[in-house]
C-alpha cells in the first residue's frame, strides 16, 4: 500500500491521464485506478502533440481532442502469446476460441489462455506485398452447423490487385479450409499494394458488410466519389456475393448495386453499436484526419473532397476543404493520426463504465483508444496499453466479456476486469 499511495497522490494532484493508469507486473498490466476517482471524472485531452495544420477547424465542439477520461474499475491486461505471425483479423468462434488471420495467407485458432494451433491452410493465394495479404475474417452465424468462415484478402489478377471476399468451410480437424470460393471482387483492379480496406462482418439479416480502400494513389482517389467503382466504399452483399436487398443504389443503373456508402479512404474498422444497431467505421486519413463515422445507407463521407488531413509531403490535399454540403462530417477525427484499424463496441457487464464504448486499435499510435459515446457523439477518450509499444491491429470482445487484441508484432492480449 505504501508503494502505491505516493504515485496515486501525484496523479490526483496533476490530473494526469497517463500517470498511474497501469502498473507493470511481468506480462500483465493492471489498472491502478482507485475507488475515490469518479467514473465520469474528466481530464485534459489525451492528445498533446501539435496538429499537422492549425488552419483546420472542427465542424462542431467535441469533434476532435475531446476531454480525457480514465477507467475507475480495476482491470488488467495480459499478453497471452507472441507466437502469431503478422495477425490481421480476429473473430470469436461459438466455443469462445478465436479464429485469427495472418497476413501471409494462413489462419490460426487461439484460446483465451494463449494456446495457438498450427497454421490452417487451403485458402486462395494472397498478394501479401505492402498493405495486402489475408485481412479481415468473420464467422457464419450458423457456424456450429455449417462451419463456414468468410474473409477478405488482396488478390493479384492480370488487371492488377484488388480487394476480394471469400468463404470456405473449416475442416473438422481444424487444419484446412475446404471448398474456398471467392464471392466478391471490388473492381476495378489496380497496380497498387496499398489501401485495401479489408474488414468484414455479418449484419442481423445474415448479409455481409465489406470495406474497401481507394488504393491510395492520386489517380484512383476520385473513384471513392464514383458510384460505378467499388473503390473507397462499404459494400453490402449476400453470402454469395450478390447485392443485398434494400441497398440504396440497387435500382440506380449508373451505380454498383452493392454499394452501401461511399467517399471513404481506407476503412479498416467496422462494428455495430450494441444498442442502436448502427454501423460504425474507422478509416485512415492522410497525414492527420483519421476518422470515426456512423454509417448511413447512401451517404457520402467526403474523401477526397473533404478531409481534416494533409498530404504526407506536408502539402494540402489538392482541392480539399473540411466541409461541404451533402457530405457527412466524421463523428470524431484525430490529428496527428493514430492509424485506426479494427474497432469493437463493448457490450459486456464486467466493466460497466465501458458499456457501449468504442475501442479502436491504433497502429501508429501504439495504443488502444477508448471512446465514450453518448447520443452519437464522442464525450471522452482514454488510451490503453500504450506502455506495450505495439501496433494494435484489431480488438474484439470475447465470450467472457473481456477485450482481446492482436498486434502486428504477433501478440494476443486479454484486457479484462481484475
Amino acid at each position: 500500500m505504501n508503494k502505491i499511495l505516493p504515485g496515486f497522490v501525484i496523479c490526483i494532484a496533476l490530473f494526469s491521464t497517463a500517470c498511474g493508469s497501469n502498473m507493470r507486473n511481468g506480462n500483465s498490466t493492471a489498472s491502478s485506478s482507485n475507488a475515490s476517482v469518479q467514473k465520469d471524472s474528466t481530464y485534459e485531452p489525451v492528445e498533446t502533440k501539435e496538429p499537422n495544420t492549425k488552419t483546420n477547424k472542427p465542424a462542431f465542439e467535441g469533434q476532435t481532442r475531446i476531454a480525457g477520461v480514465k477507467t475507475s474499475t480495476p482491470y488488467e491486461s495480459k499478453m497471452l502469446t507472441d507466437a502469431l505471425k503478422k495477425p490481421w483479423g480476429i473473430a470469436s468462434l461459438p466455443d469462445g476460441r478465436f479464429i485469427i488471420t495472418e497476413k501471409e495467407g494462413t489462419m490460426r485458432i487461439a484460446t483465451s489462455t494463449g494456446s495457438v494451433t498450427e497454421p490452417i491452410t487451403g485458402l486462395p493465394a494472397v498478394n501479401a506485398s505492402g498493405q495486402g495479404g489475408l485481412l479481415g475474417v468473420t464467422v457464419d452465424p450458423a457456424f456450429s452447423e455449417n462451419r463456414m468462415l468468410y474473409w477478405v484478402f488482396s488478390e493479384k489478377t492480370t488487371e492488377g490487385n484488388l480487394t476480394a471476399a471469400a468463404k470456405g468451410k473449416l475442416s473438422n480437424d481444424e487444419k484446412r479450409i475446404e471448398n474456398a470460393t471467392v464471392i466478391y471482387r471490388a473492381m476495378p483492379a489496380y497496380n497498387s499494394n496499398l489501401h485495401y480496406g479489408g474488414r468484414i462482418l455479418f449484419d442481423k439479416s445474415g448479409n455481409l458488410f465489406v470495406s474497401t480502400g481507394e488504393r491510395s494513389d492520386k489517380i484512383t482517389r476520385p473513384q471513392a466519389q464514383e458510384l460505378n467503382s467499388a473503390l473507397g466504399k462499404i459494400v453490402h452483399i449476400t453470402k454469395d456475393g450478390k447485392p443485398a436487398e434494400g441497398n440504396p443504389f440497387l435500382n440506380n443503373a449508373n451505380a454498383k448495386p452493392e454499394i452501401y456508402s461511399y467517399g471513404h479512404r481506407n476503412v479498416q474498422g467496422l462494428a455495430f453499436h450494441p444498442e442502436t444497431g448502427d454501423l460504425w467505421e474507422a478509416e485512415f486519413g492522410p497525414r492527420g484526419g483519421d476518422e470515426i463515422n456512423r454509417i448511413q445507407p447512401g451517404k457520402n463521407y467526403g474523401w477526397p473532397v473533404i478531409t481534416y488531413g494533409i498530404e504526407y509531403s506536408g502539402e494540402r490535399v489538392p482541392g480539399a476543404i473540411t466541409q461541404k454540403e451533402g457530405m457527412e462530417q466524421p463523428v470524431y477525427y484525430w490529428d496527428p493520426v493514430i492509424s485506426p484499424s479494427g474497432i469493437s463496441f463493448y457490450s459486456g457487464d464486467k466493466i460497466p463504465e465501458w458499456k457501449n464504448n468504442l475501442f479502436v486499435a491504433g497502429l501508429n499510435s501504439t495504443h488502444i483508444a477508448r471512446l465514450v459515446i453518448k447520443n452519437n457523439k464522442v464525450v471522452g477518450e482514454e488510451r490503453l496499453l500504450g506502455d506495450e509499444k505495439q501496433r494494435f491491429r484489431a480488438v474484439i470482445q470475447g465470450k467472457d466479456d473481456a477485450l482481446y487484441a492482436i498486434t502486428d508484432e504477433g501478440r494476443l492480449y486479454r484486457i479484462g476486469k481484475k
